[in-house]
């Protein structure tokens, strides 16, 4: 699914050049769960936007389902973006007044493939899929932060992409939230769908199958997850008292 080699990363901050990547070879198989991890300043973000399409690599090849990526131009990147990827952010990433189901069927209003009342039933059905559908009107501020990266994720979903990619998806939510999220990531994974995830949280990365550190630009330990966490088990046992 995903192969890197080589791959290198350098910001020219004036004429100061910082490598946030390092020569980082790696793959990541179709259907995995992976979490990459590493403290600030490691290259974990930066190695996460290239492999979204959101950055670009100073040296060394990515290659995508067998495509490389490395030498595509904008318009190429945006297109592999739309048909292959879904993107969970941090911070939500949600259009402040706009309806959980405005926000969800907004990339397929570019998708000239998408028509009509065709592009509202699949976003209702994404919705109803991360257990929003009584939360299809309600806007951002009208919802949790829970609720809100439901929505994300259902966005993400809408395109029906083979790969997600999380940045800090559960980094501004409680612990109980956390592991709804995490539930909902796992269910995907069982699907079938490639899932990568950066996050700082050791209880979180024992979620997925196999952790990828970075240090300094570089990985420097991968490893699998011998016993993931099942969210859904660890929902179940925790008291109703802890709901936020």
């Amino acid at each position: 699914m995903i192969t890197v080699d080589h791959l290198s990363k350098t910001y020219h901050l004036g004429d100061i050049a910082v490598r946030a990547l390092r020569s980082v070879s790696l793959t990541i198989a179709e259907g995995e769960f992976v979490a990459i991890m590493g403290p600030s300043g490691s290259g974990k973000s930066t190695f996460m936007n290239i492999l979204g399409c959101l950055d670009r690599a100073s040296e060394g090849s990515y290659r995508l389902e067998g495509q490389e990526v490395a030498g595509m131009d904008d318009d190429a990147l945006a297109e592999v973006r739309s048909r292959k990827i879904g993107f969970v952010f941090q911070s939500y990433n949600l259009v402040p007044r706009r309806s959980a189901l405005r926000q969800v069927m907004l990339p397929l209003l570019y998708n000239p493939e998408a028509r009509g009342a065709a592009i509202e039933h699949r976003a209702r059905m994404v919705l109803e899929r991360v257990g929003l559908s009584d939360r299809l009107h309600h806007t951002p501020r009208e919802m949790s932060g829970g609720q809100q990266q439901r929505v994300a994720i259902a966005r993400a979903l809408i395109n029906d992409p083979r790969i997600i990619f999380g940045d800090e998806p559960t980094g501004n939510l409680d612990t109980r939230t956390s592991e709804e999220i995490m539930a909902i990531l796992q269910t995907l994974h069982a699907e079938g769908r490639t899932i990568v995830i950066v996050t700082h949280e050791e209880e979180i990365a024992r979620h997925t199958r196999r952790i990828i550190r970075f240090t300094d630009g570089q990985v420097v330990l991968d490893t699998p997850v011998t016993a993931p966490v099942d969210a859904r088990t660890l929902l179940a046992a925790m008291p109703v008292e802890d709901v936020a």
